[in-house]
């Protein structure tokens, strides 16, 4: 593995008058051609507050614009979970609907992940509940850790999802189960999220999650990154357009790609039987 740099995204939330203490609650890392949005709240099992809400459209960002990383990466700080939900003691007093709704509509942070052009992983260990599965679900890949728990459990505290988990969840594991567990509020296993599609990977252990995930994520990098970007970008277009529109974005992409340096030298690199050199020309 190539050496990881890092740093918090501190300028960007100082800019927007965040306090001190939450200026480091979001740390970029970068191995190689892969770059990692780290939740950095360990003592509250990373749950989100305005420094997360602000600090992880400010780290995708900079890692989306940043040529040298080809493949994004969140992980949550700490042994005892992704991130735990919203944080209760994050204390707002009384609100209207009206104030709730505008508060909300001002931030929809994880819609960040939706104008994300790189592929982005979840690597999910511990609990990973209500607004961290919301942010796990807009991710492109979870592989998730043997011990990791998933829920949505906002319908027992008189709410529903409102960062996006009501539309994301029908889209990634089908209606009838995910209205079962937005209705039960049932905590799922890692296998159980597996053999449910909620999860695409399981780690072997909980200790080699992250090598696993850099695996992963490296063995994505090394790949032509255009031709990447696309296919996550034709992908998702099947989920929001009806067959024929995809179909013509995907004629569209391809021939976009085809004439591209990259195709020619992954031609070349396995006629010279050596590894290929992909520049995203």
């Amino acid at each position: 593995m190539h050496p990881v740099t890092e740093q918090p995204v501190a300028a960007p939330l100082v800019d927007r008058g965040l306090p001190p203490a939450d200026a480091a609650v979001v740390r970029v890392q970068r191995d190689g051609a892969v770059g990692w949005v780290v939740l950095d709240r360990p003592a509250q099992i990373n749950a989100i507050n305005d420094g997360i809400r602000r600090g992880v459209p400010a780290a995708l960002a900079e890692l989306d614009a940043d040529p040298s990383v080809n493949v994004i990466v969140i992980r949550g700080e700490g042994p005892r979970g992704f991130c735990a939900g919203a944080d209760i003691k994050e204390s707002r007093g009384a609100e209207t609907s009206v104030q709730v709704r505008r508060r909300m509509q001002r931030s929809r942070w994880i819609e960040a992940l939706d104008r994300t052009d790189k592929p982005v992983i979840a690597a999910l260990h511990g609990y990973c509940m209500g607004g961290g599965l919301e942010l796990a679900l807009a991710c492109d890949i979870r592989f998730a850790s043997p011990d990791a728990t998933l829920a949505l459990p906002e319908t027992g505290l008189g709410l529903i999802p409102g960062g996006g988990g009501t539309q994301r969840l029908p889209r990634v594991v089908g209606y009838g189960r995910a209205l079962d567990l937005l209705l039960s509020n049932e905590r799922l296993s890692a296998a159980q999220a597996l053999a449910i599609g909620l999860v695409t990977r399981v780690s072997t252990s909980p200790e080699s999650l992250l090598a696993e995930v850099q695996a992963l994520a490296a063995r994505i990098a090394a790949k032509p990154p255009t031709a990447t970007q696309y296919a996550k970008r034709a992908a998702r277009a099947a989920m929001q357009t009806e067959l024929k529109s995809g179909l013509d974005l995907e004629l569209d992409l391809f021939a976009q790609l085809a004439p591209m340096q990259d195709v020619k030298e992954a031609a070349l690199a396995f006629k010279e039987k050596r590894p290929p050199r992909f520049s995203g020309a």
